[in-house]
């Protein structure tokens, strides 16, 4: 035959998925008594099972279905409590077909799927479900929500509920909801600072859990005294008016006269309640902007320093409402090489006031950042009290907020694990040559040559001096001498918080130092740091690349090709 034939060459796949009709396959035996196995019984309802499946999916059927106890005998029926119906047939559904569409799900019985998922060990249907919570927060179900997230330890979803129930704290307190809480989860909510409600709605919020709760209704019982005892701890008297102590408190009972006495005596004597109260919390929000209430007080030109173009001599702000802050970010004029010395009090009242941040003995400049204890505010004032140009205090811009990360301080001075010597932290060199002026800070530690990349100074006359912002406790420091030859130095370094009292803090001057150079010393605060070059055994000039504090590890030598 000279017909001729073609063949078209078919493209093998190169894998294959067939994942949805798998599921789709294996689900088809959800609720099915074909080849089932095994049977669980949940409220009176029987579901049949096929125990191959279910030891696949989970560790804990399989130890159940296989561990050699009654459990493992062919057609087991096997009862489960403390497991509600429905939501046992949505992990079934769960479990054959990795499925679950949760909108279709009644929100109570959600909750339930939540806890089996955790009793059960399915850790990606309980990550799953605790996001979905997570986007459907409410008024009437948040207090469920965070008990259960409590009791199954679910960080992420319990700081969520929790954070929901203080942005609507009087509507969920006044709920059906609230009153049905376990009592841990009860004391959880009415113990955090960022519960802001009068200290009078905490108490009733107390009196009414334990009128609801017959656990804490009995006069004889000791567990009921515990109970009660344990939730009424979390009341801070000190902080109702003395009216309220006399007509809402006393009359109820629940507090002995003799705390009712050590109440009233604490709210005479100052500053008592200060670590008491209660604020807002907006996490790693400005708290200190006209959108949230804040106003400047005090000081010239106020109604600039929360847009970002001010001049203020010791300003005074006042937050919308009392807040939980622990940092503040603020600009210093920085126009010029001026520096400023100043201090910071905070206050809730505007007659108590107390220091957080004291830089009256140190030079500071640019952007101060500022991390300290979490605390309650309503005013914040920061007094200057020196300007290295005139006798003005010059503030650009403030920021409040509650930050989430936590940095290390002593006395309102950072300990810093990063880099601080940086431009992007306001760094800048005050003292030394150089044809880009914070070459030495600009972390470029390869673009160097003879002409560029560097800073120096004659020896024997001058320095290099580097100023940090704002004071830090530093115990090491890293800088890189120019080395492109084989020349060595000798120097030392000294630091200061002023610029006029030096301490010593690398003695370098009989030794013949080359390229990197890690300084470690005891801990001490410091703004200003001087590099002082004495000799080089190739010509008059002290040469440095690259300056760091504290010291970070050292680069890997180049590879050589």
């Amino acid at each position: 035959n000279n017909d001729d034939v073609i063949v078209e060459a078919i493209e093998p796949e190169q894998s294959i998925d067939h994942c949805e009709a798998l599921s789709d396959d294996i689900g088809g035996l959800v609720m099915s008594s074909s080849f089932k196995d095994v049977t669980f019984v949940v409220e009176g309802r029987e579901f049949p099972a096929h125990r191959v499946i279910l030891a696949a999916r989970s560790k804990y059927f399989r130890s159940l279905l296989f561990g050699g106890m009654k459990e493992s005998q062919p057609d087991a029926v096997i009862e489960l409590c403390d497991t509600g119906a429905p939501a046992f047939e949505v992990l079934l559904q769960y479990i054959y077909t990795g499925k679950v569409k949760l909108s279709d799900v009644k929100e109570s019985q959600i909750i339930d799927v939540l806890a089996l998922a955790n009793k059960y060990g399915f850790e990606q249907l309980e990550k799953s479900v605790s996001l979905y919570l997570k986007s459907s927060l409410s008024v009437s179900n948040a207090c469920p929500i965070f008990d259960v997230a409590l009791f199954y330890s679910l960080t992420d979803l319990s700081t969520a509920a929790s954070e929901f129930i203080d942005r609507n704290a009087q509507d969920i307190l006044n709920s059906e909801e609230f009153l049905n809480m376990s009592l841990e989860a009860t004391c959880q909510i009415l113990k955090r600072d960022s519960l802001c409600v009068p200290e009078k709605t905490i108490f009733k919020c107390v009196q009414m859990w334990c009128e609801a709760n017959p656990a804490a209704q009995s006069t004889d019982n000791e567990q009921a005294t515990i109970c009660r005892d344990t939730l009424l701890s979390v009341v801070r008297l000190p902080l109702i008016s003395l009216n309220d102590l006399f007509n809402i408190v006393r009359p109820s009972s629940l507090i002995p006269s003799d705390v009712l006495l050590d109440a009233i005596k604490a709210q005479t004597d100052p500053g008592s309640k200060e670590t008491m109260v209660r604020g807002v919390l907006r996490m790693d929000e400005n708290v200190a902007t006209t959108k949230h209430g804040a106003e400047v007080t005090k000081g010239e030109m106020c109604a600039s320093l929360l847009d970002g173009d001010s001049r203020n001599y010791d300003p005074e702000l006042k937050l919308g409402q009392p807040t939980i802050i622990n940092r503040i970010k603020m600009l210093l004029w920085d126009k010029d090489n001026r520096s400023y010395s100043y201090y910071m009090e905070v206050s809730m009242d505007d007659i108590e006031w107390t220091r957080i941040v004291d830089y009256s003995k140190f030079l500071c400049r640019s952007w101060q950042d500022l991390y300290f204890p979490r605390r309650v505010v309503r005013y914040i004032r920061i007094v200057g009290t020196h300007n290295s140009q005139n006798k003005l205090f010059q503030l650009v811009v403030l920021e409040a907020m509650c930050s989430s990360v936590e940095k290390k301080s002593e006395n309102g001075i950072l300990v810093p694990e990063e880099n601080v010597a940086t431009i992007d932290n306001s760094a800048c060199i005050v003292e030394g040559v150089s044809r880009d002026r914070n070459a030495l800070i600009n972390g470029d530690i390869v673009m160097y040559d003879w002409d560029s990349g560097y800073t120096c100074h004659q020896l024997g006359v001058g320095s290099i001096v580097v100023q940090l912002a704002q004071p830090y406790y530093l115990s090491s420091m890293r800088l890189l001498l120019w080395d492109i030859d084989n020349r060595s130095y000798s120097y030392y370094v000294e630091v200061s918080q002023d610029r006029e009292t030096w301490t010593m803090v690398a003695d370098k001057r009989k030794e013949e130092c080359k390229s990197w150079q890690i300084l470690q010393f005891d801990l001490i605060a410091v703004t200003f740091i001087k590099i002082v070059g004495t000799a080089n055994t190739a010509n008059e000039v002290f040469h440095c690349v690259h300056f760091e504090c504290p010291s970070m590890e050292i680069p890997p030598p180049p590879t050589i090709k």
